[in-house]
């Protein structure tokens, strides 16, 4: 009698240690992949996501931050830059892909993005920790959809939302909702749109994320304006492509990406101590001389500022700089 209660209680303990591994297993974050990285390598990794880096997401790399346009226009592209990918998160739960990057015949156009089957409804969450840098509604585009620029370099778009969860210059963390799962826009069904773009270039978001696995492809992307980047173990070897990184290549590749974060951090130093830019709206009716009077400024400040006459025409919504 002894042994079967013994045999029982093994049983049950078993079981339970089962379901315990499957519960922990289904909250574990499973969309990050940490191949050899050692603990002063977590250390760095927790630094990259400090507030100064949220506020001010890849400021060496970009010149410029606004809350209107998708792309970012003006910026001078690095012969090489490696994009860490290590703290990614599946922007939803589906992981059905129902159309691939690349140009479709059936509608003779460039397909930018990976569409993800969702519902509508489904939460749609930020794949990296980063800014809100646009949120906004295309009718025959994106329909809702939000921008956000991370720390890494990269900008990514969810499009055909239901619902913007977001708003403009909100820091939100990886995995956090911004959106609910729709059909919206240029869309005949509902799906997430998702897009990789570095400074201004579309990246194939399969060459980065393995979707069906929920994970990434490498620990490090390694963009190249030629365009054919690879992806980089945490070790800095090449996993895939057909190249193959020498020791003196990837020193110089270490080297140089450490003289860049040392950069990010002088210019984010730089942007904390300017005085915040003030804009001005303007209204039906305004002229220069009576917004040089409203915002305590001279209309020879206004011109030089927005780089415009005194002649110039004021359109109702256009964005003026006073300080």
């Amino acid at each position: 009698m002894n042994k079967i209660l013994t045999t029982i209680s093994i049983l049950f303990a078993t079981c339970g240690s089962l379901l315990a591994q499957d519960r922990m297993a289904s909250i574990a974050p499973i969309d990050i992949k940490m191949r050899t990285i050692d603990s002063i390598a977590l250390v760095r990794l927790g630094e990259q996501e400090s507030l100064a880096d949220l506020q001010f997401p890849a400021a060496a790399l970009y010149p410029t931050w606004n809350n209107d346009y998708t792309r970012s226009y003006g910026v001078q592209l690095p012969a090489e830059y490696k994009i860490d990918l290590r703290r990614f998160h599946m922007p939803c739960d589906s992981r059905m892909v129902t159309s691939h990057y690349g140009y479709r015949r059936s509608f003779r156009r460039q397909h930018y993005g990976t569409d993800i089957k969702v519902f509508i409804g489904d939460t749609i969450r930020a794949a990296f920790s980063g800014k809100v840098r646009v949120v906004n509604y295309e009718r025959r585009g994106y329909g809702n959809y939000v921008v956000i620029r991370h720390p890494n370099g990269l900008e990514t778009v969810y499009g055909h939302m239901s619902k913007n969860l977001v708003k403009p210059d909100q820091i939100v963390k990886a995995g956090e909702a911004i959106g609910l799962g729709g059909n919206t826009g240029r869309s005949t069904g509902s799906h997430l749109h998702f897009e990789t773009r570095f400074l201004g270039q579309f990246i194939d978001p399969e060459k980065l994320f393995d979707f069906e696995a929920r994970d990434v492809k490498g620990d490090f992307y390694l963009f190249r304006s030629s365009g054919k980047g690879v992806m980089l173990a945490a070790s800095d070897n090449i996993v895939g492509g057909e190249e193959e990184m020498d020791e003196a290549t990837a020193n110089a590749l270490v080297a140089k990406q450490a003289e860049s974060e040392a950069f990010q951090q002088q210019k984010i130093q730089q942007m904390r101590e300017k005085p915040r830019t003030q804009i001005h709206k303007v209204k039906s009716g305004e002229t220069l001389s009576t917004i040089a009077r409203k915002r305590g400024t001279t209309i020879e400040k206004l011109c030089r500022m927005n780089n415009i006459k005194r002649t110039s025409v004021l359109r109702p919504g256009q964005i003026l700089r006073y300080s």
